[in-house]
């Protein structure tokens, strides 16, 4: 269990609680100067302008100093990667232009959703964004298991003689997702807007989706189709986010923060 406590000298310390109930500090946070323009996060001090506010360009959702490293921001590749499957495989479930055959998007899922995505996720972890490496090596791993139950060779599909049957499995296939996602949702309650509801959206196709299925209803599904197409939008804008800056563009996102960061 953590705890927050404020010394006399204005620092701020994180504490854990150990099971036998001794305090073990595992981190301060303090401010410094004369008008408190440093901020001092463990040994290390950062010039608040230098800190990093939550932005869905960059998959973090909490303040941050800037990574130190000479690597690209990865975060647009996966973002993009997921907005473009999302988007084309939510098309296939609103039905639209009567398409009811989503096979289609087996290719996306397999090397654009999944493989590409999953690797922008591994190099989050590289550069240290737990939240964003989490999130799109989760969802590559989601399009490429997608992807394993419609290709024929695998027999995921045939080994279900009952359509009914079929129809739950995959259910609580999309039902666990949306618990996942929701879990997910619940670390972008401080970021910005668009970065939230990004997730939200996506919780609430998982969970529209996995009704139709338990269902059988299609215009359940149909739903979960037209919430996923917002979602994809919503992951194209926060990927222009990560990439759009005013010396590529005339166009730049403008984050609005859900709660104010010091």
């Amino acid at each position: 269990m953590s705890s927050d406590s404020v010394h006399s000298n204005g620092s701020k310390v994180l504490s854990i609680s150990t099971d036998e109930g001794h305090a073990q500090n595992v981190s301060k946070i303090k401010t410094a100067g004369d008008g408190d323009e440093f901020i001092v996060i463990g040994n290390q001090k950062f010039y608040r302008h230098e800190l990093m506010s939550a932005f869905g360009g960059t998959l973090n959702p909490g303040l941050a100093p800037p990574p130190k490293h000479q690597f690209a921001n990865p975060a647009p590749l996966g973002l993009s990667a997921f907005a473009l499957t999302t988007f084309v495989l939510s098309m296939f479930n609103a039905q639209a232009m009567g398409i009811t055959t989503p096979n289609i998007v087996v290719s996306l899922a397999a090397f654009y959703g999944g493989a590409v995505q999953f690797l922008a996720g591994v190099w989050e972890l590289a550069i240290g964004n737990t939240f964003g490496g989490t999130a799109l090596t989760s969802y590559g791993a989601f399009w490429l298991s997608y992807a394993a139950i419609n290709i024929q060779s695998f027999g995921i599909i045939k080994a279900y003689a009952d359509t009914d049957q079929l129809a739950n499995a995959v259910g609580f296939f999309l039902l666990a997702w949306a618990i996942f996602t929701f879990i997910l949702t619940l670390c972008t309650l401080k970021s910005t807007a668009a970065f939230c509801a990004l997730f939200s959206c996506l919780t609430i196709t998982f969970i529209l989706l996995a009704a139709g299925e338990f269902t059988g209803k299609v215009g359940v599904a149909r739903a979960g189709g037209v919430v996923g197409v917002i979602t994809g939008f919503l992951g194209f804008y926060n990927a222009f986010a990560g990439v759009a800056n005013p010396t590529n563009s005339y166009f730049t996102a403008w984050p609005i923060p859900l709660t104010k960061q010091h």
